[in-house]
């Protein structure tokens, strides 16, 4: 018998994970061979070079060729088994004592951190894959403050990686080498929140989770829910154009976020900070910085639409036996549940096998074991008649054959214990050992064919999962090993890019490109199109000190 009850926000699991550092081969280069995260691109030659010399105007390659305007010439080796190797722009300056005195000036001793310790953990991400080599993190309390760091360190060609809570999956948010470090954590203040209209406006530092409990206090949600949500800033989650587990219900970023106010790297402050739900005049200049990953300016303010909060949640968890029935299933509940639907979230078998093996105290929520898994959220205001329908959508879905076993959770623990399977797979998959990562967007009917064919492909090398965001099509493509070798990711990559590619998909689907990804970007992306990116950037960030060697190619860095 199927029964139900709400869950309540804030039940997410985090957790920390280990891995490989990459290597680096000496102080100037980078190399990822060891970390999963290779990169199959070799520079031979030089990328977007325009009038000054900082950026490269063609790139030349072995494999493939084309015009496109300003005598742009791009390529791309799909087949390249060569790792890339990142080198230091030696037009960057390094870090003197004369430096940090000017910081220490305008920010006060406290806030410029040179103690070891500290920095060692800030030039590394939370999943131990990526490490950098800076000597300095500047703290600053406001935007003036951020605005004369960047001026300084514009004039002075000092690189810079802005960073929040430094959750990121593809090293977005640590140098990759001695790029000072501005972290963005005091900025941490809400400074209005309109009852009315919903609209919030708060700094770059505040934490998700922080913001969701001071609406929670307003009777309002955040838009945006993230099992990091204890540790993100609401501005790297901007920045990287974060989606979760609620975007078929609300969207992402780029339609939440009504406003915000950045900094670009010669210091200049740009006011968008509008709170208007409709302003046609002239570009919306704010798209720029969402998903932009830090590298056309710091976001330093945000302001966001919320959403009421609705007084009935309930929570489903179901078996299907095959991923049409999945598909069915999606379509199904767009129809019958569409005004209460909150969430889609899907699962393999494989998937549950290694949250049952590695986590203590999880158990499978239905009685059989099938190839499949669904979490089916609803949020609506009626919860007898919402309790109803969800119930009736379940009950006929049986009948048709779509789902072969469910239950709705009955109270908040139970609902918990559902959300812990699906937020505990990256959990689990660091207890397993080594694990290779990709976040995808599908059509949702290509989606899980990606995972089967990679099992063909690997064999008994490794075990291949698939779960994630089925209600908008993003797959997390997870393979599994005892431990990492270059042999085995030979086989991943870059068959898993090159398959994307030709189902017109993308290989990034809300984690952004990183320097995990920044060589890919072809894949998803076509050459005029990155072209129109580099002139944005070289416009906004002429000596291309914001975030180097990230979101787009590093050839595009070098001298």
């Amino acid at each position: 018998m199927m029964m139900q009850k709400l869950r309540r926000s804030g039940e997410f699991i985090r957790f920390g994970c280990k891995s490989l550092i990459s290597s680096r081969p000496n102080k100037d280069s980078v190399s990822r061979s060891v970390s999963g995260f290779v990169n199959h691109y070799k520079s031979k030659g030089k990328l977007f070079e325009l009038s000054d010399g900082n950026y490269k105007t063609e790139l030349h390659h072995p494999c493939i060729s084309r015009n496109v305007g300003m005598l742009l010439q791009q390529y791309k080796c799909f087949g390249s088994s060569a790792a890339s190797l990142i080198q230091r722009n030696p037009l960057f300056s390094s870090l003197d004592s004369k430096d940090v005195s000017y910081f220490k000036e305008i920010l006060g001793e406290k806030n410029v951190v040179e103690d070891k310790e500290r920095l060692e953990t800030a030039n590394t991400d939370w999943m131990h894959k990526y490490k950098g080599s800076s000597k300095l993190m500047l703290l600053p309390k406001n935007t003036q403050e951020v605005s004369q760091i960047l001026e300084y360190c514009d004039s002075r060609r000092l690189a810079v990686v802005p960073q929040g809570g430094n959750t990121g999956l593809v090293g977005g948010s640590v140098p990759v080498f001695d790029e000072v470090i501005v972290n963005v954590g005091l900025m941490n203040k809400i400074l209005s929140f309109d009852e009315v209209s919903g609209v919030l406006v708060c700094e770059a530092g505040c934490i998700l989770e922080n913001l969701a409990t001071f609406l929670d206090t307003k009777g309002f949600i955040m838009p945006l829910d993230l099992g990091a949500k204890g540790s993100c800033h609401i501005g790297g989650n901007v920045s990287t154009n974060a989606g979760g587990l609620r975007l078929i219900r609300y969207g992402s970023l780029h339609g939440t976020v009504l406003g915000l106010e950045a900094v670009t790297a010669n210091g200049n402050v740009l006011d968008m900070l509008g709170t208007l739900r409709k302003d046609n005049t002239g570009y919306d200049l704010k798209h720029l910085f969402i998903g932009s990953e830090g590298s056309l300016g710091i976001v330093t303010k945000v302001s966001i639409l919320t959403q009421p909060k609705l007084s009935s949640v309930n929570l489903a968890f179901i078996a299907c036996k095959d991923y049409l029935s999945c598909q069915k299933l999606l379509v199904e509940a767009k129809r019958n549940l569409g005004e209460i639907l909150s969430a889609f979230e899907f699962l393999d078998n494989n998937s549950m096998d290694l949250v049952l093996n590695h986590l203590d105290g999880v158990r499978n929520p239905v009685s059989s074991s099938e190839n499949f898994y669904i979490l089916i959220e609803t949020t609506g205001s009626d919860e007898t008649n919402d309790r109803e329908k969800l119930e009736a959508f379940l009950l006929k879905s049986l009948e048709k054959g779509l789902v072969s076993d469910g239950v709705i959770a009955q109270d908040i623990n139970q609902a918990s214990s559902f959300w812990r399977i699906r937020e505990g797979i990256t959990e689990a998959l660091q207890k397993a050992g080594a694990v290779y990562k990709y976040d995808l967007s599908l059509p949702v009917e290509e989606i899980y064919n990606i995972v089967n064919d990679l099992r063909g492909r690997l064999g008994d090398l490794a075990n291949v999962m698939g779960y994630g965001h089925l209600g908008d099509g993003n797959l997390h493509l997870n393979i599994s090993a005892a431990e990492y070798n270059d042999k085995l990711l030979g086989l991943i990559e870059p068959y898993v890019y090159e398959w994307t590619s030709k189902h017109r998909g993308s290989i990034s689907a809300e984690h952004g490109l990183g320097v995990m990804k920044a060589n890919e970007i072809f894949y998803s992306k076509s050459p005029e199109t990155v072209a129109l990116m580099a002139s944005i950037k070289k416009l906004l960030d002429p000596k291309g000190i914001l975030n180097p060697y990230k979101v787009l190619p590093h050839s595009l860095f070098s001298n």
